[in-house]
């Protein structure tokens, strides 16, 4: 009957140093003048306030994933397709000081020629917002240059916004998109 109690009980026992073992600290004792406050960390350190501080997404909106281009009077002519680019990837990263949200906005993506596609310099329409509580507070079109090789081959580019300043927001209710904007719609000349 005594073995039926102290097997649970050494169970339980060690179950519990293994979750107080996993919580555990670094085992080192806190640097001198440190008091559990946070410092300014050493150059390329990251605080841990900064690691669990909320950090809104980056989201691409339907249909701005990916810009095409035609030859002058080819508009959805798959012949007359001069290079498609899409994004691939989006990412973000945040640090906070002096009560403003200071937002970094990284967009990768690849351009591929189509078969009207010659060897040029072209210009991705990059834009970048950031909405809280679904105001506008950040809103900023990149012109990025990108070189269309000859030979259908594909190429990459990366776009970087790192001027994003916001006021630190008190609740988790930004969000922050990203895509192509290449303006409104052009208008058609009437047939009538």
């Amino acid at each position: 009957m005594a073995d039926r109690r102290i097997l649970p009980g050494l169970i339980v026992s060690g179950l519990i140093l293994v979750v107080a073992g996993c919580q555990s600290g670094t085992g080192g004792s806190p640097s001198p003048g440190s008091a559990g406050t946070d410092t300014k960390p050493p150059e390329g350190k990251v605080l841990e306030s900064e690691l669990r501080g909320y950090c809104p997404r980056v989201s691409l909106r339907e249909g701005t994933n990916y810009v095409n281009s035609y030859a002058k009077g080819g508009q959805d002519d798959p012949s007359k397709l001069q290079y498609q680019a899409s994004i691939s990837d989006v990412t973000r990263s945040c640090s906070r000081s002096n009560g403003m949200l200071n937002i970094t906005v990284a967009v990768a993506g690849r351009v591929v020629p189509g078969p009207a596609g010659a060897p040029a310099n072209i210009t991705l329409p990059i834009r970048v917002a950031v909405l809280e509580g679904g105001n506008v507070t950040y809103s900023e079109l990149k012109k990025h240059q990108v070189q269309l090789a000859g030979g259908g081959a594909a190429g990459q580019f990366i776009v970087n916004e790192a001027s994003i300043s916001v006021p630190e927001p008190s609740a988790a209710n930004v969000q922050i998109f990203a895509g192509f904007d290449e303006g409104p719609p052009k208008k058609r000349a009437s047939t009538e």
